[in-house]
Parts: C-alpha cells; structure tokens; sequence
C-alpha cells in the first residue's frame, strides 16, 4: 500500500485539493443514483411584490427526478393555478405576478421534493414573503421650543417595513444634516442631541426611510427646533420688566451626564452566533460627554471589535459563546460620569460540526452517516427517509439509527434512498440531504488520456486521477510506462487519488500512469508532466531622481523559458500608464519624455507567462530644474556619547549630547531600558525629560541588568536611538510585592484550585523566585497550611470537604527573603449538584394562561454550591377540548435567588399541564420534585379563522366559515352580526343571528339589490364571545336594470326582513368571487397655499368614471360650489381661494348615483401685508393703457393717408420727443407690439393668471393644467396625483411665508445617492 501523506501547504495546491475532494463525491451522471438537490432558494425569500416570483429548485439524478411541491405543509397543485408554472426539467416555480397576481395572495411555505425510483431528497422550507414599504403614519408635529444647553430627541418612528427601511436625516436642500459627538442619530432612527446650540435651530429636520428592496423612500413632516439664547432670553425679560425689577434668565449651567439610551443602569441584550452586535449608549450632558467601552471580567475582542458614531456604538463582528458577558458604557465630562451595564447572551442556532456526506456502497458492504451539529441551545437531532420521518418510513434490515449516526450492514440495492438530517432549535435549523447508493461497478478513471501539465521548477505539481468505482477502488501511481511505483517522502497521495510532488525539479519530468483498481476490475490512465524554468527579471529597474523637463528611462530585461511567451506590462502606482505620447515602452525599457511634476511615482514592470509572473518597482522623484537651495526640516540626529554616574542600588543619573535638530528644535528625550538579564534584546520606556535638559535621574529597580538609550523628538518626528549606555547590574532584594488576583475556586467537588498572576522578571528583585501558598478553612479553628511552589500561577488543594469556604494567600520570596505579609481572599471549594428537591410545590391556576407556582426552599446545605435559583420545567399534556396529544415541548422558566414562587405565564386556556421544580447552583440542577399536574380553565375562543361571502344574486348571500385556531374550551355557538351601507357610509340597523356551533355555513336570504353589507362574527364558550372577524360583500344589480324601491328607503339602507323559515339553510354551496367592492372614492387630501389648493384622492371602480369636485366655505350654509374635472384625472386644483379661509371639500363620481367622498377641511394661507398691488388688474391702469393704444392707432391712420397723398410726416421725430414710458415697446425683428410686462416677475400676462376680485374660482381659471403653478405647494404629483415634493419649473415667486406645504419635498431620485 501506498504510503498517505498530509496535504502541501500550498495554496494552489490546497484549492485544487478541495476542489477535486468535491469532485471525487460525485456518481457519473450515466449511473443510477438517487436525485441531489443542486440549487434552491434561501431559506427566508423576500421578493418583490411587483414582479415575478421564482422559487428555484433544482436536482440531478438517475433516471431525471420528477419534482412536486407543499405549501404550508400540503400538497401545492400548480396545475389548479393559471398564475404557477414550472420551467421543463426542472422543479423551478415561476408565480405570475406581472400579469395580473397578487403577490400577498402567495405567501407561505415551500417546499420542494424531487423523486426518482431510488429515493427522494427535499429541500429547505422556503419561507416565501414579499416586501413592503408602508406610508408614513400621519402626525401633528408641534415645534420644539429648547433652551441652549438642554437635550433633545427627535423622534423618526419610521413605519415598519419588510425589510426594515434604512434611515436617515436630511434638510429640505436634500443635504446630510451634519452629526458629531454633541448630534448624533440613534440604531433605532431617532436624531439625539447632548445639548442644543443656537445654530441647531431650523425649520427642516426631516427623517428620511429607505426601502432598498422596492427602490423607494418615505419621509416624515419637517419637525420645527427653536433654540432660545440665554443673551436673548434675558432681552425679552428686561424689556417687560422696569427698572427697579430684578432680572435675568440663568446663564446656561454645565450638567453631568445623563444616559438618553439605554434608560435604567443595567439591561440584556441577546444576540446568535456569527451576527453583528451592536450595542449603544448616547448621553446628554454640557459639556458633551465622552463614551467609552469596556467588558467586565476581560477584554473586548482584537480584530472584531470597532467603535461607530463617534464611539456611541460598539460593535462587535462575528460575535461567538465566548462574547457573553457585560459590558459596560461609560460616558464622561469634566462634571462626572454616568454607567449602564448590558448583559449580552450569546446564543447560536445550529451549525455543522459533521454534516452527512452521500455514501456509495457496494452490495454486501457496510457503511455509516453521520450527522453532528452545535448550538445553544444544543440542537435536537432527527432523521428523515425520502422525505418520511424515519420512524415510520419502510423498515430497511440493514439501516440501524444510534442518535445522530446511521449504521448501514450488508447493504443491498434496495438499500438505496435519501436520507435527511434535520438539526433545530429555537433558533433556526439545518437540513441535508445524504444519499445511499448501492451500486457494484468496476473502476473507472475520469481524468482524460495523456493530459499535459505545466509547471515551474521548484513549484509544486499536481496530477490528477479523478476516479469512480464500487467498491472504492484503490490508486496506485507509476513513472514511465513500465516503471516501479512510487512510494516515499518524496511524493504525497491524497484520497481523491491525486499525486502531489511538493517541490518539482527537472528530472520529474516524464510520462506517469495511475491504476485503479477494486475487485470487478482495472484501468489505467496515462498524463504528462513538464517543467518549466522560471521567468526571472535580471535587470530591474533603479530608483532615479529627474529634473524638470528631462528625460528618463527605466530598464527591465527578463529572462525566462523559451518554450514560454511572455508578455510585460508597464504600471504607474499601481494603475495603467497616462494615455501620453511622451511615454514609450520599448522591448525591455520604459522612457519618459519632457518630464513634469505629475510624473512623480512608482513605475512597476510586471512580466506574465502562462504559468508564473514577476514584478520590480521603482520609484521616480521630480525636482525643480535647476533645484534652489531651501531649509530643510528633518528628524533630529540620535543623541550621542551617554554617560552613567551615581550609582545607587535605587537610582543612577543618565547624561548625554545632544544631536543635530535639523532645523527643528528638539522639544524631549525619550529614555528606554533593556534588562539583559531577563528580557534581553526587549526595549521598554523608562522616562521622558523637557528637549532643554541633558540630564536625568532614573530609579531602578532591583536584580535587573540595566542599559539605556535616549531618543530625541522634534515637531518632525522622532530620531534613530542611540547608542546603549554601559551595562548597570543592581544588587537583589527580596520582593517589594506579593502576586495579584489571588482566588480560590474549587474545580471539582473534593479540591480547592488557588491561582495568582506571577510576578514579572524585574519584579522578583532577585534570583530564587518561589511563592508560598497558605490556606485554612474559614469559621474553624484550624491552622494555616502553607507550601512553597516554584515560578507558577496555580496550586491545587485536594481532599477538601464540599463547598466550605476558605481563607488564601500567597507570598512571593527569592533567595534574599520574602515579600511583605500578603492580605487574605476568601474562596470556595468545589461545588456539587444538589441533593434535595424543593418540596410541598403547589400550583394556583389565576386564570386560563396564568398560575403561581409555590415550593419549600431546599435547606442551603443541600445546595452543595452557590445558590443560584430555582428552575420550574412545564409543559403541556393535552388539550381538554380536542383530546389529542400532541408533541411535547418542556418549557424552562429560571428564577434567582432564594425564591418560594414563581409566576407561568402564556398557558394555554382549556389545557392540562405537569410540572417540577429544581434547585440550581453552579455546578448544575438538582433532582426534580415529583410531577405536578394541573389544569387551566376555559377562556374566550380566537377569531374563526376565515370568514367567506360567496355566490351572491339579487337578495341573497351565501357565508361560509372556519371554526377557531385555538377554540380554548367548548364551542357552545357562533354570532352573526350585520348591517347595510349605503353610499354616505352610514351604517343601517344591525340584525344579529345565534348559530349552533356545529355549524359551518349559512345562506342569508330577502336581502336588498344592489347593497353593500358589513357582516361581524365570533364564536362563543361558556366563558364569553371571542374576538370577531368582518368582512364586507355587495347583493348584485336588478338584471332588468329597473331600480325596485326598498323597505325603508329614504333612510340610506334598506332593512332585511326575516322570516322564521328559510332565512337559514345549513348548505355547502358552490365557491364564487366576491363581487368588488365599489364605487369608493377615499384618501381624499389637500394641500392648501394662499390662493389655491391641490385636491387628490384614490378612487376604486368602474373605468372612465367623469368626477366633481366640491367646495364652500367651512361653516357656512351656502350652496356647495362644483367644479368639472377633465378626463378620469385622480387630482383637481382650486384657484381663486380667499387666503386665511377654512374651505371644506369632497369629491364626486357623475352617474355613479351621486357618490361621493367624505368631507375634508382646509385652511389657505394667510394674505401677505407687504405684498405688491399688481397694477395691470387696477381700472385706472387698464383705462390708460387703452388710451395709449387709441392714440398711436390715430397717428399710425394719419401717417397712412398722408403717406398715401405724398406727404411727410416726421412719426420718429415725434415719437422721440415725446416717449411715453408706459407704451409698450415693439420687437425689433417683425415691429408687432410685444407683450405687456408684470412688475414683479418681468413674464408675460397669460389668460387666466390673475384672480378675480370676488375671489370666486372662474370655470375657465380651474384648469387641470399644473404648470402655472410653480411654488404655490411647494410639490409635485406622482402618476395617481398624490402629492410628492416640489415642481421642477417655477412659474412666478410667491412670498416666503403662507405658502408652504403641510410635507417637506421628497424627489426620490435626488436621494438615492445619499444613502
């Protein structure tokens, strides 16, 4: 046999390894196998809800596997759904949702079976939910009035999205607002301000959400911050108070710290293993204070561990088990400090430790599948066969299942199948699909014939034998033909039958041959190795210094193997060369022309071949031409020429030379020790003096081999060291201190384990360093027993009784003495579980989901440990009213300390339950009281779980129901409430029906045409209603067309008349759609400025309806005045409005029986005082204008006719003497009069601008057009006429005030580059 090696080091050669490991697993396609689940969608699946949904699943096999599909654990028949396809050989689902589906209509879960006559493989349970991105809710935001220095939180609450939004805060400008330590925004969207300056005030802090699944973003309304001055304060004070008065606000006062978030000084935080965690602490305080992380007990994780907005966020990647612990925040100014402390849990689901790998056999062979997977909680582990719980799946005499390994003996060929592992907890779960295949098939070799591999000489070679066969065949490998095989250190053969030489020289070269073979056969294959010599650059490129304006080449000359083309390519700082003709790259040089400063850089020749690459840099320095001499500044020189004098056993004085400072005084000395005696070659800090002294007085410590050096620092930098000193050697001592963290835990029942931290090299303070270790157990009068142990950090006591305290120290000595008398901790030997079960436990039922458990404490000696608290363990045995049990599922609640009692929420009413109780210390539980069983009232049922309204006709409706979820008792019957509606939305009278519980569904019978009615239903137990379900549903029209008149009419419904027989039929009727439920117009908004308001609304119903709109003055008993929209427009403007005017408003649908909305009110804005008077609407204006026209059409008929008789009339002349400046110029290139100018905006007077002064919206002045108005609501509509942000065009300028809309802009297009 060939003798195994481990695999090279190589990273070409470990990527190739695993690559092939996963081949060598797979079955050629041309033999039977069972099928393999290739690729599948995520488990959690968030699609969009406007586009196709693609459920991905694919499988191999042989024969082809067929696939079906569950949803919500039944059988999913796509063939019943016009909407669901699946692609041809494929179980891939396309949900058509382009054309006409809805996507909520198919959220569920999913999954997916592929099956062939040797087994069945499944896949995840594909959660399938499509993503939603809600309106912000409305709200009235009132402004925020803040004095300076005080605190302040804007709240987002930004509506909860699927995925959640991510969250921002800009102005109207669409600009960041800018954040710091004093402002800041919070993980959960909120905008947190320390203290609030003058400059925080602003009209325009708005939060902003992102939904990047849709593409879309919401935003809030402005919130308004007015930040009141204590300078401006004390102005408004004094100038109401006389002079004799006392005044003045309070100048803005420092205040320590105090946390915004989290609130309280301590709270949990549980997070899985692998996630991100992300803890916060924002404080508020004057001045800001300063956040700062630490973890109890140890430190925060290097390499994982990174601080965030501006360090009010820690976290915490790929976090682990060993991440658990508290962690505390600390935020600081120079007036205190304030701490909260987070208890973070780690929890894991599961994760493969082994995951089942498919396993072919041959007939007669045996064969295991392992399935092993962690996670906290530890994950249970369950098989599956074919898709079938193992338990119940058809018995196979060779299949023996040993919890999370399946033993396979003397398989057969009808040993084939699928088996899955499925390892969960609460968490999450892991499923994999390992097949059995049984097959018996002679060797055969799928790497081709006479391959050809390449290599460098002294790289590592690979030859590959990818081989199949049942049972598994065995490789050996040949050089040559007829060569001997090969064995020994000089080559490493990998179970996937692939041949490594680790370091390939030219005589490998050759023809090599791999044989496999198992005992129905064997193949050969033949492959050809060639070394290749290495491509070398012999000439590199040198560093070159330029003057402006020269020239410079930079050589690269290779040599490589000639069988070998290589290519070189030129690099400046890592990026192509400048698309410059001054650069010329010849066969082995790079020149540059004309050199400029821009051409300062790294120059890097990079040369390629098919199988290596090598690269030389250079770098070029541009200087001025010709260089003028200039002051350079420049670290200084090291210091020179250290001298030790005064020698004492506890002090020496250090004296050196200054360097050269370069230019650059020298502002310190950094001095460093060496102790050559226990870290030799290790420089540590010692001191640091002002750059004016030369001299120092440095204590030392005792047995240490002392030699210094000193560095000079200037504003450039640092300096080379200097020489070391001469050596100094201190006489010993004995120690000046005892070891620290001394503790005394017991690791088992019987030992007492003390641990100290040693004392480091220059802390012994002589040669012999030992510890004396003392201990007696506490409250007894017993002596100290003491044993010295060398240079160690532990000692471990044993024979101890369990669970006494102790009393410890320890005491460092050396060959000189001992160190002072250590003080005395208190530890514990071992713990051990308990011995005594809680008694006398009672249970006291308080309601249908709650009881009050109470127990005798154990006796604290039974504890045998740190008493940590008592653990209840329940769990539910049946359900009384459905008498079927179910699996059980124990249930832990903890409490701390010495309890008595413990409360158990979230019961199921109508239930019978067991439980015990345990004592729980820090070894582990005790044992269990016996099991007390109890039982839980009844409660109200749930809501039934659908309601339906189907088949309607002219006065019937058919309704069909399913009982409860959770009945949580005995049904005794079920209610039926309902009511007509007419077009106003008001409600008729309500009629309530009682019906038996064993009912299902029910026809309603003599109701009115053509009516929509609102139904309510709940079912009853003895102990009250459950909560109700509605629905809506409308009878159909008259199919004569004649409108019937109803019982009642007038009143806005029709009442429903019943008789005692057959209002009621107990039937199973035919399924129908649901007529739609329209005409309905809502959502009726308003966005109001001065003189005009933008009215939108949604509407639901027929085509092509022709709407109205509505409106008067709020309060008033005139007659509602009607406007016209055209076309089937979902937005109207109403212009001519009187500012400062409360308007109410609906809207209308024509021949849909006058339907209409409900009723909004509006305010315009308030009329500017200072606005201008537009003197083209004023009558003496117009009258004037007028005159000027008759005047010049006089002259121009008297210029005709004298022109006509021959005659000369000086027009120009006349004109020029007597310029009128209110006549209109005339264009230059046709002589037409233009257009009169406004004085305002210099644009011209356009039909139907202006306003009427009766302040009544003309017909003609209500046209749909939106292009008149550019400010007046400082937004635009989206295509259903929803109000969204600001016009793109502005027309005229409106004044700064009276004008602005109730929401800020929001152009999504703008943004979508801020986040």
């Amino acid at each position: 046999m060939m003798k195994k090696m481990s695999i090279s080091t190589s990273k070409t050669s470990l990527v190739l390894f695993l690559c092939q490991i996963i081949s060598a697993l797979d079955v050629p396609l041309d033999l039977s196998q069972p099928p393999t689940i290739t690729q599948q969608s995520p488990k959690d699946y968030i699609v969009d809800p406007r586009e196709n949904i693609v459920i991905q699943c694919e499988a191999k096999g042989k024969p082809p596997p067929s696939f079906s599909w569950t949803r919500n654990g039944t059988h999913f028949d796509i063939d019943k759904d016009a909407q669901v396809t699946m692609k041809p050989n494929s179980g891939t689902l396309v949900i058509n949702i382009m054309n006409g589906g809805k996507a909520e209509a198919y959220e569920g879960v999913y999954q997916c079976t592929a099956r062939n006559e040797r087994g069945a493989a499944i896949s995840n349970n594909i959660v399938i939910r499509p993503s939603r991105s809600p309106l912000w809710t409305k709200e009235k935001l009132e402004p925020n009035h803040v004095r300076e220095g005080d605190s302040l939180v804007l709240h987002c609450r930004p509506p909860v999205g699927l995925p959640p939004p991510i969250i921002f805060w800009m102005d109207n400008a669409f600009q960041r607002l800018p954040q710091s330590e004093r402002v800041s925004q919070g993980l959960n969207g909120d905008l947190y301000f320390s203290n609030v300056q003058p400059e925080d005030t602003r009209e325009d802090y708005i939060c902003y959400a992102r939904f990047n699944h849709t593409q879309t973003i919401q935003q809030k309304q402005p919130i308004s911050v007015k930040v009141f001055s204590m300078d401006s304060l004390n102005d408004t004070i004094a100038a109401n108070l006389s002079d004799t008065d006392i005044y003045g606000a309070k100048p803005v006062t420092e205040r320590q710290p105090v946390l915004l978030t989290p609130t309280g000084s301590t709270s949990t935080k549980v997070e899985l293993r692998g996630n991100v965690l992300l803890l916060e602490c924002i404080a508020a305080g004057l001045p800001t204070p300063v956040i700062r992380w630490i973890k109890e007990g140890g430190e925060l994780p290097a390499n994982r561990t990174f601080f965030e907005n501006f360090k009010k966020t820690l976290k915490i990647i790929d976090v682990s088990e060993a991440d658990s612990g508290n962690y505390k925040c600390i935020a600081r100014n120079a007036l205190g400090s304030v701490h909260h402390v987070i208890s973070v849990t780690v929890k894991a689901a599961p994760y493969w430790i082994t995951a089942p790998r498919n396993l072919v056999l041959s007939p007669g062979e045996d064969g295991t599948l392992i399935c092993r997977a962690n996670g906290n909680p530890k994950p249970s582990i369950s098989w599956l066969a074919n898709g079938v719980p193992i338990a119940i799946a058809p018995e196979d005499p060779s299949r023996k299942v040993d919890g999370d390994t399946i033993i396979f003996s003397h398989v057969q060929e009808r040993s084939s199948a699928v088996y899955q592992c499925n390892a969960s907890n609460e968490y999450g779960y892991l499923l994999a699909n390992a097949f059995v295949n049984v097959l018996a098939e002679p060797p055969r070799i799928l790497t081709p014939a006479n391959k050809l591999y390449q290599v460098i000489a002294d790289s590592p070679a690979l030859l590959d034998c990818a081989y199949f066969g049942s049972p598994k065949p065995e490789i050996e490998w040949f050089k040559g033909v007829k060569g001997s095989i090969l064995r020994g250190n000089e080559y490493v053969f990998h179970d996937n039958g692939t041949l490594e030489i680790p370091v390939a020289q030219k005589n490998n070269a050759g023809t090599y041959t791999c044989v496999a073979r198992n005992e129905l056969g064997k193949i050969q294959n033949e492959v050809q190795l060639e070394i290749k010599d290495p491509t070398m650059i012999i000439k590199q490129p040198e560093y070159k210094v330029i003057q402006r304006y020269g020239q410079v080449s930079f050589e690269c000359i290779i040599k490589h193997d000639s069988t070998l083309l290589p290519t070189v390519t030129w690099l400046k700082d890592n990026d192509e060369l400048p698309d410059d003709e001054r650069f010329l790259v010849g066969k082995d040089n790079l020149t540059i022309m004309n050199v400029t400063d821009k051409d300062d850089g790294t120059y890097t020749c990079i040369v390629n071949t098919t199988l290596d690459s090598v690269s030389a840099s250079a770098v070029l320095t541009v200087v001025a031409a010709p260089p003028t001499p200039a002051i350079i500044y420049a670290r200084p020189n090291p210091p020179f020429d250290l001298e030790l004098t005064g020698q004492l056993e506890r002090s020496i004085d250090l004296s050196w030379i200054p360097g050269d400072e370069n230019n650059s005084p020298i502002t310190s000395f950094v001095i460093e020790f060496e102790d050559a005696l226990h870290e030799p070659g290790v420089w540590r800090y010692q001191t640091e003096v002002p750059g004016s002294q030369t001299t120092a007085q440095l204590k030392l410590s005792p047995y240490v081999n002392y030699s210094f050096r000193v560095i000079a620092v200037n504003r450039i930098g640092r300096s080379q060291p200097s020489e070391p000193s001469e050596q100094y050697l201190t006489k010993s001592a004995s120690p000046d201190e005892n070891p620290a963290n001394v503790q005394g835990i017991g690791s088992e029942p019987d030992n007492l384990v003390i641990t100290w931290e040693p004392l480091k090299g220059f802390q012994s303070n002589g040669p012999g360093l030992q510890y004396k270790v003392s201990w007696r157990q506490k409250d007894v009068d017993d002596e100290w027993t003491s044993v010295i142990v060398a240079n160690v950090s532990k000692y471990i006591v044993s024979g101890t009784p369990t669970f006494v305290p102790y009393e410890v120290k320890v005491q460092a000595l050396n060959d000189l003495g001992y160190a002072p008398e250590p003080s005395e901790v208190i530890g514990h030997s071992g713990e051990d579980l308990p011995m005594v079960a809680p008694g006398n436990v009672q249970v006291h039922v308080i309601n249908s989901t709650l009881a009050k458990v109470h127990w005798d404490p154990v006796p604290l000696k039974s504890v045998r440990g740190h008493l940590q608290g008592y653990k209840i363990y329940y769990w539910k045995v049946q359900s009384l009213s459905r008498r079927s049990r179910r699996h059980i599922e124990k249930k832990i609640l903890t409490f701390r300390g010495n309890k008595t009692f413990g409360m158990l929420p979230g019961l199921e009413p109508y239930s019978s339950y067991k439980l015990n109780v345990r004592v729980v210390n820090g070894k582990g539980e005790g044992p269990a009281s016996p099991d007390k069983v109890f039982k839980t009232p009844e409660g109200v049922p749930s809501s039934p779980s659908f309601l339906k309204i189907t088949n309607p006709t002219l006065d019937s409706l058919t309704l069909e129901w399913g009982s409860p979820t959770h009945p949580n008792g005995v049904l005794t019957s079920y209610t039926l409430k309902f009511q007509p509606i007419n077009n106003t939305h008001e409600l008729g009278p309500l009629v309530e029906i009682r019906i038996p519980a064993n009912e299902s569904s029910l026809i309603l019978k003599n109701l009115n045409y053509s009516t929509r009615y609102k139904f309510y239903f709940n079912a009853q137990t003895s102990v009250g209603s459950g909560s109700q379900i509605t629905e809506e549903a409308v009878t159909i029209m008259d199919e004569a067309g004649i409108l019937r008149p109803a019982v009642g009419a007038g009143k806005g419904y029709s009442e429903i008349l019943f008789a005692t027989s057959p209002v009621m039929h107990t039937v199973r009727p035919t399924f129908y759609k649901v007529q739609p439920l329209y005409p309905r117009i809502r959502n009726v908004t308003t966005a109001a400025a001065e003189t005009y308001a933008n009215i939108s609304w949604e509407y639901e119903g027929p085509d092509h309806a022709n709407f109205y709109v509505e409106y008067g003055v709020a309060g008033s008993k005139e007659d509602w005045k009607k406007e016209i929209v055209n076309g089937s427009r979902s937005f109207f403007v109403l212009k001519g409005l009187t500012p400062g005017t409360a308007y109410k408003v609906r809207v209308g649908a024509e021949g849909l029986s006058g339907f209409r909305s409900s009723e909004d009110v509006f305010e315009t804005g308030p009329a500017m005082a200072s606005r201008q008077v537009d003197i083209a609407t004023q009558g003496w204006f117009i009258g004037l204008m007028c005159a000027v026209a008759l005047l010049i059409l006089i002259l121009l008929i008297v210029c005709f006719i004298r022109r006509n008789k021959g005659g000369k009339y000086p027009v120009k002349e006349k004109e020029d003497a007597h310029a009128d400046p209110e006549i209109q110029p005339m264009k230059e290139d046709d002589g037409t009069f233009g257009e009169y100018s406004d004085a305002e905006d210099h644009k011209p007077l356009k039909k139907g601008s202006r306003t009427p002064s009766d302040r009544t919206v003309k017909k003609e002045d209500s046209d749909d057009s939106l292009v008149d108005y550019g400010e007046g609501v400082n937004g635009q509509f989206n295509e259903d006429g929803s109000f969204i942000g600001q016009y793109s065009g502005k027309k005229e300028k409106e004044p700064a005030e009276g004008n602005e809309s109730s929401e800020a802009p929001s152009p999504v297009n703008a943004m979508n580059s801020f986040v």
